[in-house]
């Protein structure tokens, strides 16, 4: 876990720089119409955006009017989110938290429940993702939402196993400083996640880089199910 936390603070300036203020041609073109479309931000939305990076995507929700907590488990990227987005401070807070630590999701909760919850590309670098589910799940509103993107389990990975949940090294954008660590897990698992967790899954897409005929990129539109 801290060996993680430490690349991913290694890659922090790196990534910053190569996300920007709009993000890399690979979520802008294929991870974030997707994200956009289910989350279907409004104005006075209250978000909640898990593994944030350096908050270019809370900064796209801030101009369409919602207000944003994001957290991130980077101390680095955190602070590469405050300054660059420094101009939407009334509307985004930011927080180092743990997406595996449950006295850090406890603390994301606010005066009020939050509507809707985003991740974009985190699901696949953390851990375990067991609390992070049941605690959305729970600082959610009656019939919030959680749209999450992760790479597609069934054609990305570099390994041959499908069904076994299991950890590889990898690089996401050429040239950053550290490898860092994938967690694999099949649409089974990810889906019974969601189910477990207190939700129904009312919106997925799969989205592909280019014009090939396999998906990059799974995105699911998880609704808190009713009480009954």
């Amino acid at each position: 876990m801290e060996e993680s936390r430490n690349a991913w603070n290694a890659n922090a300036e790196f990534w910053d720089e190569q996300m920007g203020d709009a993000s890399n041609e690979f979520h802008r073109t294929v991870v974030r119409p997707g994200v956009s479309r289910l989350l279907n931000v409004q104005p006075g939305d209250f978000v909640l955006d898990v593994a944030c990076g350096n908050g270019n995507y809370s900064a796209y929700m801030a101009e369409r009017g919602a207000r944003v907590v994001a957290f991130d488990y980077s101390e680095k990227m955190i602070a590469l989110a405050r300054k660059r987005q420094k101009k939407y401070a009334g509307n985004i807070e930011f927080c180092v938290a743990d997406a595996t630590n449950e006295r850090d999701l406890m603390d994301l909760k606010r005066e009020k429940p939050y509507g809707k919850a985003v991740s974009n590309m985190a699901v696949m670098d953390i851990a375990d993702v067991t609390k992070l589910f049941f605690w959305v799940n729970k600082l959610l509103t009656a019939d919030g939402i959680f749209v999450f993107a992760t790479q597609h389990p069934c054609f990305v990975t570099l390994t041959d196993r499908y069904l076994t949940p299991h950890a590889y090294f990898g690089e996401a954008i050429l040239g950053q400083p550290q490898q860092q660590c994938y967690y694999h897990r099949s649409l089974q698992e990810i889906l019974g996640l969601c189910f477990s967790s207190g939700f129904v899954v009312d919106g997925f897409l799969e989205e592909r880089c280019g014009e090939k005929e396999t998906p990059d990129v799974i995105i699911v539109r998880a609704r808190k199910k009713a009480e009954l």
